[in-house]
């Protein structure tokens, strides 16, 4: 397939799909079609769940493949373990991959994580923090929902201009306990079926730096194929730096195409 593969763009948690506008703006300038995902785990639905999300993210790739378009899936943050899990079965065989025989079919070729960690098949999320939430967090059991403890300016856009970050933290949607806690069944280690570009983010205080660097550091002992690019910013590099979050995606891109 000779034209740009797709964009799929996933948010993190609390997080809609409008995060990712400043981004998606520039790389469509270049030509990508970027389809924007929203996760129903970021709304004001308690029961919303892991498969829930897993299942709109795995409809949007389907919904270009099927077509014959190639996939790159982008994901931030908790996204990340929904990205790596909606793309089982969607790449290409490895015995298959150098083929030259004429497809129908368009497959995810690769797969862009920013602040994220690696998905262990099986595993929910709550399982990556030992299976105890993160002391920012509190999972309220009267609303369903998970409640910051922090300042989330702070903690999410703390190097975008006071007013932007006040705005960002105007659209953070509610994010149901079930969807971080329960659903390891439907976990898949998608890392280990593509190619991985990695985009850390060096003054992260959602996900510090160090703990990106030891996850980047164990995928890679683990046989994964990550490439890793670090950048200063925040948890949210598509909101604080979106040309160079851009640049990066365009790169990874182009390495997957080959």
């Amino acid at each position: 397939m000779s034209h740009k593969p797709t964009l799929v763009l996933v948010p993190g948690a609390w997080h809609s799909a409008a995060t990712w506008d400043k981004t998606a703006s520039l790389l469509e300038a270049e030509q990508y079609k970027c389809v924007r995902v929203s996760l129903p785990s970021a709304a004001p639905n308690p029961s919303a769940t892991f498969f829930g999300d897993v299942e709109v993210v795995r409809n949007a790739i389907m919904a270009e493949t099927t077509q014959g378009r190639d996939v790159v899936v982008v994901v931030h943050s908790y996204g990340g373990m929904v990205g790596n899990s909606a793309i089982k079965g969607l790449t290409r065989p490895k015995q298959n991959a150098s083929s030259s025989e004429k497809e129908t079919s368009g497959h995810v070729i690769g797969l862009i994580m920013l602040a994220s960690g690696f998905t262990v098949t099986g595993s929910s999320f709550i399982d990556g923090f030992g299976g105890k939430p993160p002391p920012i967090w509190n999972l309220n059991p009267e609303s369903g929902f998970v409640d910051l403890l922090v300042d989330p300016r702070e903690l999410f856009y703390h190097d975008l201009p006071l007013d932007e970050g006040n705005y960002w933290v105007g659209k953070l949607e509610k994010q149901s306990v079930i969807s971080l806690t329960e659903g390891g069944e439907h976990a898949y280690a998608g890392w280990m079926d593509v190619p991985v570009w990695y985009l850390s983010t060096a003054e992260d205080k959602a996900l510090p730096v160090e703990a990106q660097r030891m996850f980047v550091g164990m995928a890679q002992a683990a046989g994964g194929d990550v490439t890793v690019r670090e950048i200063n910013t925040s948890h949210s590099p598509m909101l604080s730096k979106p040309k160079e979050t851009a640049d990066f995606i365009s790169e990874a891109v182009a390495s997957f195409v080959g």
